[in-house]
Parts: structure tokens; C-alpha cells; sequence
């Protein structure tokens, strides 16, 4: 049997409402677990707090004191779903023997932990999670959602189709992420590239417990945009060709146009000049944009700096397991 030391990392922004709730459904589950022989009796739950600006922390701070079953994380500054979610794996990756990663929102179903510690015990490395519907999702949501994946499948992202951040990740998988160095970080696309022996569990998402969302419209779209340039070169490709057609239209357009110049029906070519410059002028425009972001991202990228900083790390558990990180950061540098 695989040693089962469980740490459950929980991004939490501003998530006051729902922490106490939250609590006292994972103490329980946690408790199931660990008679049931699954996990072992030193697991822990860890809240990492990205920069909140409500009491979010000082709860956490809180617990901790009251219950050595949950220990928190907070980062120095606000950085973001993903570079939290990330700081919380790698600062307890020499800690435990897996991790599962999920909401503070109690919308993922705790009860599929089980099924993905069966599949880790059978070998798995990493287990996902994956929504068997979304009827909770308002049309909108679910409309906008699926047509992410599709259009993230199309360009070439390996993302798993109605997966977002609920998963289980071996102490091994942990260290094949860790040397993934990217600063526009994307999770979903990036875990899948781990590859290893990997499992779905399927399971039906629940409405919020309380507060409200923290990804509103807004930000679904900036991290659909930041999935897709980090993860595929096919939207540059696409302005290739792109270019290819429109010069091939222009020539059959030039065509046209000496033609009606030798019949002497120059004016009546005014509206399609002016609607071609337009529509040409433009899709060079939208083009420059993409190419943009692309160089963009390499600027950041080449800067190198830290994706996130640990400000503060409650744990009780003891001493970490095995080689302590070789750059002396212990995820506390991202």
C-alpha cells in the first residue's frame, strides 16, 4: 500500500462567508478518511489566502490555533487564482504523499476524494476531476464554458473537457510540476503535460455555499485568453494563413478592378475599395494584437521573477519528507 500522508490545498480570496462552512465539511470528510484507512492521521487541509482584504486570514490563523487538523498559506500580495492554487502545492510538496487541490466555494463534491484515493492507491500519479453535467451553471455560464473547451481543443490545448482545478496529485507528479517555470501559468493545460498514469472521476458540481464568485465575466475571459497563448502557437498560425487568403482576394479583386477600369466603371468600385481598406486595416490591427501578446509574454517570461511569495506558513506536521527543495526556496519563491 502507498504511503497516504493527504494535503488538501484550497485557494481562498476574500472567502469569509463560506470558510466556516467550509471547515466543518472537510473535518468531517477528513475524519472519514482517516478511519477508513485512506489517508493518514497527520493529512491536513491547507488555505492558502491570496492577498484577501477581508478576514479571511485572520480565520484561518484562528483555526489553525483551535485544530492542528488545518494549516494556512499566505502569499505576500495578491497574485491570482492559478499562482495561488500553485504556491500551495509546492510548499507542501516535501510534506505529504499527495495532494487534492479544489474551491473554497464547497461546490466541488468532497465524497469523489474517495474514488481518487482508490485510483492513487491503485498507481495513479494524478486523478482528475471531471463534471458529469452542469445543470447548476446558468445557460450563459455553461454555453461560455463548453465553448472554452471546445475552442481550447481546437488550437491545440491538451486541457481535460470539463476539468477545472479539483484533482489529486501524487508527491511525484508534484516534483514533474515543480519544474515547469512558466510565469503566465495555466494549470489545466499545464498538469496534463505531466503525463504518468492518470484516472477521471466523474461527480456532479454543487451551488456556491455561500458568497459570491470570484470569477466573474471578466476574468473567465482573461484566463481563457491566457490558457490558449500559453499553451498553443495556433492562433499566429491562423493570422498566416489568414494573410495567405486575403492576398489571394486582393489579387482577384485587383483583377476585377482593371477590369471595370477598361469598361469605364471606375466609380462604381468606391464602395468595395473603401470596405476592403476597412475590413483589411482592421484585421491587421486584431493580427498586431495577438502578435502582441505573444511578444508580450516572452517579456515576462525572460524577467524570470518569483510567480508568488509565501508571507507566512502555519503547519504542525512536522519536518518535510525527504530531499528539501535544492534552490533552498521550499516553495516560498514560485
Amino acid at each position: 500500500m502507498r504511503e497516504n500522508r493527504l494535503y488538501v490545498v484550497i485557494p481562498c480570496y476574500n472567502e469569509e462567508e463560506v470558510l466556516p462552512q467550509t471547515v466543518e465539511r472537510l473535518r468531517e470528510k477528513m475524519q472519514a478518511l482517516i478511519k477508513e484507512g485512506l489517508i493518514a492521521p497527520d493529512s491536513r487541509v491547507v488555505f492558502v489566502d491570496d492577498g484577501s482584504k477581508d478576514r479571511t486570514w485572520q480565520m484561518i490563523c484562528a483555526l489553525h490555533r483551535e485544530d492542528p487538523l488545518f494549516s494556512g498559506i499566505t502569499l505576500s500580495l495578491n497574485r491570482g487564482h492559478q499562482n495561488a492554487l500553485l504556491a500551495g502545492l509546492m510548499t507542501v510538496r516535501n510534506r505529504c504523499d499527495c495532494t487534492i487541490s479544489m474551491d473554497a466555494d464547497l461546490q466541488d463534491d468532497l465524497d469523489a476524494m474517495d474514488e481518487m484515493l482508490r485510483h492513487y492507491q491503485e498507481g495513479c500519479e494524478i486523478v482528475y476531476g471531471v463534471r458529469s453535467k452542469r445543470q447548476t451553471d446558468s445557460f450563459f455560464k455553461r454555453f461560455t464554458a463548453q465553448s472554452f473547451y471546445r475552442m481550447m481543443r481546437i488550437l491545440g490545448a491538451g486541457t481535460i473537457y470539463n476539468h477545472a482545478d479539483y484533482r489529486l496529485m501524487s508527491r511525484r507528479a508534484l516534483e514533474a510540476l515543480a519544474q515547469y517555470r512558466e510565469v503566465n501559468l495555466f494549470l489545466r493545460g499545464i498538469v496534463p503535460m505531466i503525463g504518468y498514469k492518470t484516472a477521471q472521476v466523474l461527480y456532479e458540481r454543487h451551488e456556491r455555499a455561500a458568497g459570491t464568485s470570484k470569477y466573474p465575466l471578466k476574468k473567465m475571459v482573461g484566463l481563457a485568453f491566457e490558457g490558449i497563448t500559453s499553451l498553443s502557437t495556433k492562433p499566429i498560425r491562423m493570422i498566416t494563413w489568414l494573410g495567405v487568403l486575403l492576398f489571394a482576394v486582393s489579387i482577384l479583386m485587383g483583377g476585377y478592378s482593371l477590369v471595370q477600369h477598361w469598361l469605364g466603371n471606375t466609380i462604381r468600385g468606391w464602395t468595395s475599395t473603401v470596405l476592403s481598406i476597412w475590413a483589411v486595416g482592421g484585421l491587421v490591427l486584431f493580427s498586431l494584437g495577438i502578435v502582441g501578446e505573444y511578444i508580450g509574454k516572452i517579456y515576462l517570461e525572460t524577467k524570470a521573477r518569483p510567480r508568488y511569495l509565501v508571507a507566512e506558513f502555519l503547519d504542525d506536521a512536522g519536518q518535510d519528507k525527504g530531499e528539501r527543495d535544492p534552490a533552498g526556496t521550499d516553495g516560498f519563491l514560485g
